[in-house]
This record gives structure tokens, C-alpha cells and sequence, in this order.
């Protein structure tokens, strides 16, 4: 299994201030040359920033240890120390930056611009060298300041992908399936539970100007929401869609608690999943009783929740597929209609709001963050 890196603990320390310089101008002829001391130079900065191109946090997670260069000492004839280099480390987009002890959240990298970046931890300040401590009472002062410490601090570094719509459902119900149909991303597909073990993307194409991202995170079972299974982990990765494609395998003996199951572990984990506007996919009706199942499942979903698009498909025969896209598609753009208004009255896009600030580029033309072997 290839471990899926999208959490990283790091430690990053900004550089100390260079030393200032004691030093006095000793020339012939001029006995009385007085301080040339020059200031030490300021230590470099720890600095994020985002970049577009990046998938997961491996390069975090291998170099747990970033630090910025310290600044060099001043010199005599009042030459300044040189300033330290920052240390930047890039991130990919749906990057949180949270205390590592505390939890506090720093910064999320969730709706900024490719060029953006934040700056972290500042470097030290270099020291004043003897020069600047001359006076008419103090003509050969023999002090000068060290440079300011710089600061550490450990941070927790959390990825939550970037997408539109993300698939919810247990083991082998189909996802990946319908992933691999819909979109560019080629999962790894077989008969077993637990196929997918790290989250896929695929691009959507709806038209020549829209494309939007589906997310098939992990299978989840019964008491994933209290840590059992793998898809309590993947959970936040679907914290930010607009929507969630619930997925039930309508030949499985368990077709008609599949769904209140589902809602019962997002809402354990919490982040107001279970408040997100869904689609109910009954899949595998080319299975015989299956149908009749479906039609069970949908009858008890819409007597509780009349809203809910509740579907009978076969991703296997390509039942009802078109109609699933068409929904999809209706899904993403109503939301991006709710959305509008908040986008409208502020100058910059709404933190809370992933399609504010949806781009698809042709880097993403490939099955991101990564395949399985």
C-alpha cells in the first residue's frame, strides 16, 4: 500500500540575527580613526507558500526539519553582515497550517492565488555594531549588540483535496467504478473491499468551459467515525465539496441500513457532513433482486427526505448513467448559484466556499494525488 501523505508534522525555525561588529579604522596618519563596526545581518524567514502542481505533503513528511539560514556577523569598515536565505516550503491548494500542541489553525490555503504566500516566522534581527554607539562622551566605544534569536515552532501540516463532489459509500460499493467511468482517472478496480486506499481525483468535463472535480475517498464501515477502518481518516478530504454522491451496493444484504449507516458516520465525524446537499446512487441493478431493492431504499429516503435525488443505476451495464452525470452537473452549478451572492458582496472570495475559486488547469489532466500498485 502506498501511503497516502496528507499530514505532515514539521518543526521550522527562522534564522538568528547576525552579531554586530567592534571594530576601530586604524590607518597611518590618522590616529584617530574612531568605531567602523558594521550591523550583523537579519536572519531569513520561514515563509509558505502555495503551488498548484503539488499533490500531497511527501515532501514535508520526509523533511520534518526546516530551517532558514542565520545572518553573518558585521565586519570592520562598517561592511554589513550578509542576510540569511528564507526557507520557503511550497503546499498544495486545501493546505491547513495548524499549532502542532494547541490545534489553533494559522492558515488555510484554501482559496489564494497561485503566487500567494504567507509569511510565518520573521528572522531575527541583526545586531548594531560598534559604530552606532559613538558619542561626543564616548569616542571609541567597544560594544555592539548580538543578533536576535530567531523562532521555532511545530506545526501540524494538513491536506484536504480540493474538489466538488465527493463519493461516500462502503467498500466495493462502486466508486471507483463510476469514478473510472465519468472521468480521466484510471483507480484500481477489483472484487474485494478496501480496493481504493488513498483518495482519487478525476475531472469531470461538462461542457467546453466547465469541469469539475469528483473525489472517491476510501471505503467507510461501521465505526469508522470512532477509528475502525480507513475512511475516518479520509473523512476531511470532503469537508470542503458541494455536494456528496452517496453510493449503495443494492445487492449486498445490508442495502436498506447502508444509507443511515453512512449519515451516522459522517455526522461522528462531525464538520456538518451530513448538512451537505446530496445524490443517492442504488447501484448494481443488473443484479438480480437488486432492482427491487433499489426501489426500497428510494421509497425510504424520499419519505424522510423528499428533496434527496435518489437514482437506480449500474455502473457495470451502464444503466442510468447519463441521468447520473446531468444531476451531478445540476448539483455543482446549483451551489455555485447559492454561493454567488456571498461571492458578489465581498471583495474576495468566501473562505467557506471551494467553488468560489475552482480552477482546472491542463496539469490536472492526470489521475492526482496519485495511483496505487
Amino acid at each position: 500500500m502506498i501511503q497516502f501523505a496528507d499530514e505532515a508534522v514539521i518543526t521550522v525555525r527562522s534564522g538568528k540575527g547576525g552579531n554586530g561588529c567592534v571594530s576601530f579604522r586604524r590607518e597611518k596618519y590618522i590616529p584617530n580613526g574612531g568605531p567602523n563596526g558594521g550591523d550583523g545581518g537579519r536572519g531569513g524567514d520561514v515563509i509558505f507558500c502555495l503551488k498548484r502542481n503539488l499533490r500531497t505533503l511527501a515532501h514535508l513528511r520526509y523533511h520534518p526539519i526546516l530551517k532558514a539560514k542565520n545572518g553573518g556577523d558585521g565586519q570592520g569598515w562598517n561592511r554589513y553582515g550578509k542576510d540569511g536565505d528564507d526557507v520557503v516550503i511550497p503546499v498544495p491548494p486545501g493546505t491547513t497550517i495548524r499549532d502542532n500542541e494547541t490545534g489553533e489553525l494559522i492558515h488555510d490555503f484554501t482559496v489564494e492565488s497561485e503566487d500567494d504566500h504567507f509569511v510565518f516566522l520573521k528572522g531575527g534581527n541583526g545586531g548594531w555594531g560598534n559604530v552606532h554607539f559613538k558619542s561626543s562622551t564616548n569616542q571609541a566605544p567597544r560594544i555592539a549588540n548580538k543578533g536576535a534569536p530567531g523562532q521555532e515552532r511545530v506545526l501540524r501540516v494538513e491536506l484536504s483535496v480540493m474538489a466538488d463532489i465527493g463519493l461516500v459509500g462502503f467498500p466495493n460499493a462502486g466508486k471507483s467504478s463510476l469514478l473510472d467511468f465519468f472521468t480521466n482517472a484510471r483507480p484500481k478496480i477489483a472484487p474485494y473491499p478496501f480496493t481504493t486506499k488513498i483518495p482519487n481525483l478525476g475531472v469531470l468535463h461538462a461542457s467546453d468551459d466547465k469541469d469539475f472535480i469528483i473525489a472517491d475517498i476510501p471505503g467507510i464501515i461501521e465505526g469508522a467515525s470512532e477509528g475502525a477502518g480507513l475512511g475516518i481518516r479520509f473523512l476531511k478530504h470532503i469537508s470542503r465539496t458541494a455536494g456528496l454522491l452517496f453510493m449503495i451496493d443494492c445487492s449486498d444484504e445490508n442495502f436498506l441500513e447502508a444509507y443511515d449507516l453512512l449519515l451516522k458516520e459522517l455526522d461522528g465525524f462531525g464538520r456538518e457532513l451530513t448538512k451537505k446537499p446530496r445524490i443517492v446512487l442504488c447501484n448494481k441493478i443488473d443484479i438480480e433482486g437488486a432492482l427491487e431493492n433499489a426501489m426500497k431504499v428510494k421509497e425510504k429516503i424520499q419519505s424522510k427526505e423528499p428533496d434527496v435525488k435518489v437514482l437506480a443505476v449500474s455502473v457495470a451495464a451502464r444503466t442510468n448513467m447519463n441521468e447520473t452525470r446531468l444531476e451531478i452537473i445540476s448539483l455543482i452549478e446549483k451551489m455555485e448559484v447559492l454561493n454567488k451572492p456571498a461571492i458578489e458582496e465581498n471583495s474576495v472570495p468566501a473562505k467557506s466556499s471551494f467553488l468560489s475559486s475552482r480552477s482546472v488547469d491542463d496539469s490536472m489532466e492526470v489521475q492526482f494525488p496519485g495511483s496505487e500498485s
